[in-house]
């Protein structure tokens, strides 16, 4: 317990002195507090001090950052105001990029409202003087470098098939057709055009920037009209001098058909040239100019091509509309191939709203053009079936419609891919048209036949209506058997054809020969019991009308000779048929005639009176039958 007591009083003890101490040490720190609070008054005052000369070393910077980017607007105001009063010919790179500062400027102080309107009024009224000297000098560079391109220049952008040379065909439109008919995919893999250049490229950067400065500015229209006129002027001009000419309907209306003839097909070469080479460097060179600024790109190449288009159009138009005759057909396919083969390149070039009815016009030019095309067919069709010519070949040779209508035909071939196209125009499927072209063409035989059927009955001798028509359809038969048309015609037609002139062959030979056959017959010269030959003649034959018979035989032969020799059979395998065909009844009737009666007459006066022939003699004579010679004298 006395322990325990101990350290009880012990404990108590330490209490008290720890509370001596800590009462102590909260007396100091009280004293802490109040000497803190004391000094922190006395450092406000110079806090505050310090706070506002921060903030306002703070304002002084930012209002000399302001004054500094200020100053700089008008240093590049003064900068650029130097370049542009100086104006853009001696520097244009320099000037552009002058305008490109200053308008810059013009953005600052717009999107500055505090600063004076004054500052933005002096930098507009600079812009404005800027973006006129640069109208100007956009007009005098496109202008100035707006030439016409030389006819030569353009030729050498063609392919070498459709290039002018000594021994190019004289008919422009001729070149052009090696590539519109046959092998015209394998042609168009060598058939590169290479379209001009129209302004130097180093140049046309430039121009672009320029173009697009005014657009910026918001001259479009200026921007377009300066553009047009350069380039249009331009374009024109190449065409005049290439050849192309403004024509109005009634002046092609009233042109001879061989002058005419002519200007359709430098046409069809205008097209193509134009097309392909003209308007496709225009659209490359609006392209680049107007590059970024589509809808002004589409309007200006409008612009600028709309009149010549129109021009050579136009021309296109009045042919199509001008009267139909038969020889305007292939002129009037030519026109319509260039326009088939144009097509896709017109799609793409003159794309664009701006451009549609331009296109559209051109697409109505080929459609009109194979509606007239198919029109002329009905017309040539009626006109072969009614050609009332009272003209004659006298030698009943091929008539000159048969080989015009042949030839007619044969050249219709010769655009057998442009007519099934031109079927198909008018809903005809691809199988059909094939049908239609020989549907066409048969109806043209037929109607050509049946003419010529008219025309035989015009001749007064019987057997040259029948020699006139062997001539007429062998010629047909023979030139369908040599052309394209066999194969679309068929061999049913061929073969029909060919018994028609073996039939015709054989009536002139039943009518021609006849009564000379009759002559040299027995027929009508021996009694049935008759079997000596005596003054009576052979099987009871009077002499005297056996005489009668050879002088008969001999004025019809002499007759047939004068009048057959200047009758014609141009085809020889057709006239040396015909003469044998008559030599292999002719000469064993004339032999077999002799050899039974010549013996009456041999023995009588003067026999040479009436046997004045032999067999070769005759045979010499048909030798020279169907020649067209004119008026012969017999030859012995």
């Amino acid at each position: 317990m006395e322990a325990l007591t101990q350290r009880t009083e012990f404990l108590r003890e330490s209490l008290e002195k720890s509370k001596i101490l800590t009462e102590t040490m909260v007396a100091k720190l009280g004293s802490f507090d109040s000497r803190l609070s004391a000094l922190d008054s006395a450092m406000r005052p110079i806090q505050a001090r310090t706070h506002a000369v921060r903030t306002a070393h703070e304002n002084i910077d930012k209002t000399l950052r302001s004054a500094d980017v200020i100053l700089s607007q008008f240093d590049k105001t003064h900068e650029a105001e130097k370049i542009i009063m100086r104006g853009p010919n001696e520097d244009l790179k320099g000037y552009l990029e002058a305008v490109d500062k200053l308008r810059s400027v013009a953005r600052f102080f717009s999107s500055n409202k505090s600063y004076k309107s004054s500052d933005l009024s002096n930098v507009n009224s600079l812009l404005a003087k800027a973006i006129s000297k640069m109208e100007n000098e956009f007009q005098r560079q496109i202008t100035s470098r707006s030439k016409a391109v030389d006819p030569d220049k353009l030729f050498d952008c063609l392919p070498s098939s459709l290039r002018p040379s000594s021994e190019s065909p004289s008919h422009p439109s001729e070149t052009g057709k090696n590539l519109t008919n046959g092998n015209l995919s394998e042609k168009q893999e060598v058939a590169v055009y290479t379209p001009p250049t129209l302004i130097d490229p180093r140049f046309v950067p430039l121009l672009s920037k320029l173009a697009q400065q005014l657009v910026q500015a918001g001259h479009h229209a200026q921007c377009l009209k300066l553009y047009r006129d350069a380039r249009a002027s331009a374009l024109e001009m190449s065409l005049k001098n290439l050849g192309v000419e403004k024509l109005s309907k009634e002046e092609v209306q009233k042109m001879q058909w061989e002058s005419l003839e002519a200007k359709i097909g430098n046409w069809i070469h205008f097209m193509r040239i134009a097309v392909k080479l003209l308007f496709a460097a225009e659209r490359q060179l609006c392209n680049k100019i107007f590059e970024g600024v589509d809808s002004l790109k589409d309007e200006c190449f409008a612009e600028v091509t709309s009149n010549s288009l129109s021009v050579l159009l136009s021309f296109g138009e009045a042919v199509a509309k001008s009267k139909r005759s038969p020889e305007k057909l292939f002129v009037l396919l030519d026109m319509y191939e260039i326009m088939r083969e144009l097509q896709p390149d017109i799609e793409v070039i003159f794309e664009g709203k701006a451009c549609r009815e331009m296109q559209e016009s051109a697409l109505t030019l080929a459609k009109r053009l194979a509606q007239t095309a198919q029109e002329t067919f009905t017309d040539f069709e009626e006109a072969v079936e009614k050609d009332a010519t009272k003209t004659t070949v006298a030698d009943g040779t091929v008539h000159p419609l048969t080989s015009y209508v042949i030839n007619y035909v044969k050249f219709l071939f010769d655009y057998q891919s442009t007519l099934k196209q031109l079927f198909q125009e008018f809903g005809t499927s691809g199988d059909e048209s094939n049908s239609q072209l020989a549907t066409v063409t048969m109806r043209i035989m037929q109607a050509l036949q049946t003419n010529l059927d008219a025309k035989s009955k015009q001749y007064k001798d019987q057997a040259l209506t029948y020699l006139f028509l062997m001539n007429n359809i062998h010629y047909m038969v023979r030139s369908v058997r040599r052309s394209e048309a066999k194969d679309l015609l068929g061999d049913d037609w061929i073969q029909r054809h060919r018994r028609i002139v073996q039939q015709n062959a054989n009536q002139y030979r039943r009518v021609a020969w006849a009564k000379v056959l009759q002559c040299i017959s027995a027929q009508g010269l021996t009694s049935s019991g008759g079997t000596g030959v005596g003054e009576s003649g052979s099987g009871g034959a009077s002499r005297a009308l056996i005489k009668d018979r050879f002088r008969s035989f001999n004025i019809q032969i002499e007759e047939l000779y004068q009048r057959q020799c200047q009758w014609t059979v141009p085809d020889p395998e057709l006239r040396e048929s015909l003469r044998l065909a008559v030599a292999e009844v002719l000469l064993p009737a004339y032999r077999s005639f002799i050899k039974r009666f010549g013996p009456l007459v041999e023995n009588s006066k003067n026999p040479q009176k009436y046997i004045k022939y032999t067999a070769e003699d005759l045979e010499k004579m048909l030798g020279e039958f169907f020649e067209g010679k004119a008026a012969v004298e017999v030859r012995r």
